[in-house]
């Protein structure tokens, strides 16, 4: 002991920070880790995890499962009418954000837009008769991701409503959502007057077979080089897509000229696209989609497929356990909000956008885009630190998304439901915040984490599911 004193001492800390500050002061050197027990302290989740690391099974499942999210080769190929393109849509359905949830659990921002989908389609004449005929039980409700589609915020889809079609080419499956409305009162943050209902016929009627007599004109359009580009313009194909709008725009004008739509039809979508950055974000989320069910359905599996948000709860889906949701209750989100907003307005997270970041981007690739924190709060070290985080619970890194900050190295990508319940990072989400009224819109914008609940419930019933099999010798 006594050679060991006589020499300098540079010690590594576990647990209490005050034992690193004491060790300083001695004149000693000392590094603190911050580290927590697995699964946040909670014995059987951590149990659980224990008997799933380095588990064959699950080492074998997560490299086909992430070999086809990076193999994914998402393609524009079309716009579709939702009642007639989407799988399994009803006549009487309309499709929504997030994980499964009754009508008299919905947010405001949910209700108020349901009601003016049951407007748009003519089912109901009156607000007050659209929020009654969807409390009477005579609507169907179900969340996009049932039926191959994602929308942002509220994410209401109906069946009159046109959609982007985005066609995986490596495996021939099919993503969907629909078109961005733009800024001010819109339907996602649970709007209904009149101009919005006016916008949504204008879309279906004009801006809809417009842009698809344009893709006609240009054929199919291959989506990972655009957003491959756009990473290096600034985007993130998340909460910024300006560079991503203005690369679709760009193919797509000579299309438009030269397709022959009425020419006044033509101009009114070029500057209907022009004013919304955020034009590109629901084609960026049917690619993401498209990749990520790709790698969805692999036995065994613990690569999370989905992410999503519906005001009132936060879900997950995983590879390997089917279709079920493992949800907890969503967070409000921290962030910057707008003057006379603060977070006792804001509806708690809210949106299928995060499908983004489930497939690497967005909040995983804000390396790309610093000016994102302008936007969203903290600083330009802060968008490259939670790029770096995001490392420690993927299995991979996309080499077709790279990023410039980073050397070029591709973005973090395939989160392992296991990693995240042994490190305790949490996934990483930038999102804009909805005041919890219908109709009053956007209030800011933020950063916020993926609960942790959702991950230690689908690393304990993987284990389950694994354990049932080899208990019945299948395995």
């Amino acid at each position: 002991m006594s050679t060991l004193f006589s020499r300098p001492l540079s010690v590594l800390n576990v647990g209490v920070g005050s034992f690193a500050q004491a060790i300083r002061q001695a004149g000693g050197e000392a590094t603190h880790i911050e580290w927590a027990p697995p699964a946040n302290g909670d014995r059987a989740a951590g149990a659980a995890l224990s008997r799933m690391v380095n588990h064959p099974r699950v080492e074998a499942a997560n490299a086909k499962a992430v070999e086809r999210l990076l193999a994914a080769q998402p393609r524009l190929e079309g716009i579709g009418i939702a009642g007639d393109a989407l799988p399994g849509m009803g006549k009487r359905m309309v499709l929504h954000a997030g994980p499964p949830i009754e009508w008299t659990r919905m947010c405001g921002p949910m209700k108020g837009a349901i009601a003016g989908a049951i407007l748009l389609e003519g089912w109901a004449d009156s607000e007050k008769e659209a929020q009654a005929l969807a409390a009477g039980g005579k609507i169907d409700f179900e969340p996009c991701h049932h039926h191959a589609a994602v929308g942002p915020m509220a994410g209401i889809i109906s069946p009159s409503m046109p959609v982007w079609v985005v066609k995986n080419a490596t495996d021939g499956n099919l993503a969907y959502s629909n078109l961005n409305e733009g800024l001010g009162k819109v339907l996602r943050f649970g709007a209904n007057s009149p101009e919005v209902i006016a916008r949504l016929k204008w879309m279906q009627s004009t801006l809809a077979p417009t842009l698809r007599a344009g893709l006609d004109k240009l054929g199919v359009l291959d989506l990972k080089p655009l957003m491959a580009q756009a990473l290096h313009m600034g985007d993130e194909v998340h909460n910024r897509n300006t560079a991503a709008s203005a690369l679709l725009i760009k193919r797509l004008v000579p299309a438009l000229l030269k397709s022959g739509a009425p020419a006044s039809d033509v101009a009114a979508t070029i500057e209907f696209m022009a004013a919304n950055d955020h034009f590109f974000l629901n084609i960026s989320m049917a690619a993401c989609k498209s990749m990520l069910d790709a790698a969805h359905g692999i036995p065994d599996s613990s690569l999370v497929t989905a992410m999503a948000r519906n005001g009132v709860d936060f879900g997950i889906r995983v590879s390997g356990l089917g279709e079920r949701w493992f949800a907890t209750p969503a967070p409000v989100v921290h962030g910057l909000y707008f003057a006379g907003y603060s977070m006792a307005d804001a509806a708690p997270d809210l949106g299928d956008s995060a499908i983004t970041e489930t497939a690497g981007l967005g909040g995983f690739a804000m390396a790309a885009a610093p000016a994102i924190v302008k936007f969203v709060g903290g600083n330009a070290q802060d968008a490259l630190a939670n790029t770096l985080a995001m490392t420690h619970i993927t299995l991979k890194r996309n080499g077709a998304f790279t990023l410039a900050a980073l050397d070029f190295a591709g973005t973090p990508c395939g989160i392992d439901a296991r990693r995240v319940v042994d490190t305790g990072i949490l996934p990483i989400i930038n999102t804009g915040i909805a005041h919890k009224a219908p109709g009053v819109g956007q209030i800011g914008a933020g950063v916020t984490r993926a609960p942790l609940a959702c991950f230690t419930q689908a690393v304990s019933a993987l284990a389950r599911s694994i354990e049932s099999l080899a208990d019945s010798g299948k395995a």
